[in-house]
This record gives structure tokens, C-alpha cells and sequence, in this order.
């Protein structure tokens, strides 16, 4: 009986403690997603809340015939594909740099990872005056000149806008990667590295055959949490941009922002939104599938 009583005590203990978890998560995500489900069916504009229509299914018809839809799907798409393995490597070579026990080590890791800690906002901020076209103010651009080539648009060209963000994104987010890696590195044990020398391999083979595999968990990992914060690609492009020029960096997100907010065509940005959601869940489920297969 005391047993009894003693589980039904634990029991109630840990709902109280799991209680304002559940409550925040229902307050502030299961109920607004709700919303959005409910919303994404209306002409709901947020200058008039007292004319709200359900409207059907004339949201996402709209969407799928929206040029500007397709175009923030697609640079979303292709910022995804190109900073992901790009952070992840970059990540590595300087889990890799910075893994020895040397002295003075700690500093550079410090410095590597200062960028993760510093708001996206700030960061984003100075890399704008960075990329700025004019030779005169843009440091980017006043060392090609240096080296003579020619001054780059860098943000303000089409072109080179939504790379130079890959770069500035893979540049700030790598530190946390970096970090990952390095406690998996640390995990490798130090006697596959001394069997491996003893076979005659080098370091190169050393990394390919110890390393890697070693780190296989980890990467996947990586990749997993990479992709989905670079779905949800907005702070750079709002802030270095304005998803310009030409809609060469309208992400998903920003198209949300940008109807939800600025049009006040909430009910359309509900829709988008929505089918955000979709797309992302279906990304995440087809990468937990793969490897689960690998």
C-alpha cells in the first residue's frame, strides 16, 4: 500500500513540475499554430479584425499561382543547399584547427565562437558595411580594388546578393557547429589513432578512416539542425536587404513577414505559413528517414 501511495506521490510531483512547461508550450505554440490553421482559411486583415471571411481554399490556390511565392521557395531552397555543407565543412576544419591541447588553443576558440554569441542583428549590420559597394566605405570592396580587380555590388547585385549572405551566415554559424564537433572529436578514442599509425597511415587516412567514422553521428546531427535553421532564413535578409535586389533574397519566412505585416494580409501569410510548416516537417521526416536508413 505505501508502495502504491509512493508511486501516486511521485506521479503528481513530476505532472507539477512538467505543468508550466506544458502550459507555455500550448500558450505560446500549440494555440498560435492552431490560429494560423484557422486563419489560413479567411481574407483575415489585421486593419479590419471585424471582417474576417472564411474564404475556403482561395488562399492556397493563390499561392500556388503566386510568382513571388515560388521565388522566396526557391531562394529558400538554394540558400539551404549551398550553407549547409558549406558551414558543416567549414565547422569541422576548425574543430579540427582548434582540437589539440596546445597552449593558447582556448583563445582562438573563443574567437571562433564570439560570432555565435553576438546578435545576428549586429553582425548582419557590420558585414552590410562590409559588403558596401563603394570602394571608399565598403572593406570588401577597397581590398579588390587594392589587389586590382574590380569593385564587387555584392548585396546590391542580383548576382552575388544571397551568396554574399551564405557567406556571412556560414561565417556566424559555424562556431556553434564547431563546438559539436569538437566534443565529438574528443570522443574518438586516442587508440584507433595510434592503430592507424601503426598500420603506416598517414593523416590524411587517418582522417578519412578513423575521424569520419567516428564522427558520423555527429554529422548527421549537424546537418539535421543546419537544415532547419536555414529554412527559417529572415534576420539577414531583413536587415541586409530587404529580401532586394530584384527578390534575389526573399526567404519563405520574410514573404510571411512581408504579407502578414506589411500588406496586413494576415489570412494570406496564415496560408504561407502553413505550407511552410508542411514543407519543413516533410524535409525533417525525409532526413530522420535517411538516417535511420544510413
Amino acid at each position: 500500500m505505501k508502495k502504491v501511495v509512493g508511486k501516486k506521490s511521485e506521479r503528481m510531483a513530476a505532472y507539477i513540475f512538467v505543468l508550466p512547461a506544458v502550459i507555455l508550450l500550448a500558450a505560446f505554440l500549440i494555440y498560435p499554430a492552431l490560429q494560423t490553421v484557422r486563419y489560413a482559411f479567411t481574407n483575415y486583415n489585421i486593419m479590419r479584425p471585424d471582417r474576417i471571411t472564411f474564404c475556403g481554399f482561395d488562399n492556397f490556390i493563390e499561392i500556388f499561382q503566386d510568382k513571388d511565392f515560388w521565388k522566396a521557395f526557391t531562394n529558400t531552397l538554394y540558400f539551404t543547399v549551398l550553407v549547409v555543407p558549406f558551414q558543416t565543412v567549414l565547422a569541422l576544419a576548425l574543430a579540427l584547427l582548434i582540437s589539440s591541447r596546445r597552449k593558447g588553443v582556448s583563445i582562438f576558440r573563443a574567437a571562433y565562437f564570439s560570432p555565435q554569441v553576438t546578435s545576428m542583428v549586429v553582425v548582419a549590420i557590420l558585414w552590410t558595411v562590409m559588403y558596401n559597394s563603394n570602394p571608399e566605405s565598403g572593406l570588401l570592396n577597397a581590398l579588390l580594388v587594392k589587389l586590382g580587380f574590380e569593385p564587387s555590388g555584392f548585396l546590391n547585385d542580383p548576382d552575388t546578393a544571397m551568396n554574399s549572405i551564405i557567406f556571412m551566415s556560414a561565417w556566424q554559424g559555424a562556431g556553434y557547429q564547431m563546438m559539436i564537433f569538437l566534443a565529438g572529436l574528443q570522443g574518438i578514442p586516442r587508440d584507433q589513432y595510434e592503430a592507424a599509425s601503426i598500420d603506416g597511415a598517414g593523416k590524411l587516412k587517418s582522417f578519412l578512416y578513423v575521424t569520419l567514422p567516428g564522427l558520423k553521428n555527429v554529422i548527421k546531427y549537424v546537418v539535421m539542425i543546419t537544415v532547419i535553421q536555414a529554412m527559417k532564413l529572415f534576420t539577414q535578409p531583413y536587415v541586409m536587404t530587404k529580401g532586394g535586389p530584384q527578390n534575389s533574397t526573399r526567404t519563405m519566412v520574410y514573404y510571411v513577414y512581408e504579407q502578414g505585416l506589411q500588406k496586413r494580409n494576415f489570412g494570406y501569410a496564415c496560408a504561407v505559413a502553413a505550407i511552410f510548416f508542411v514543407i519543413v516537417v516533410i524535409l525533417s521526416l525525409g532526413m530522420k528517414k535517411l538516417i535511420k536508413a544510413d
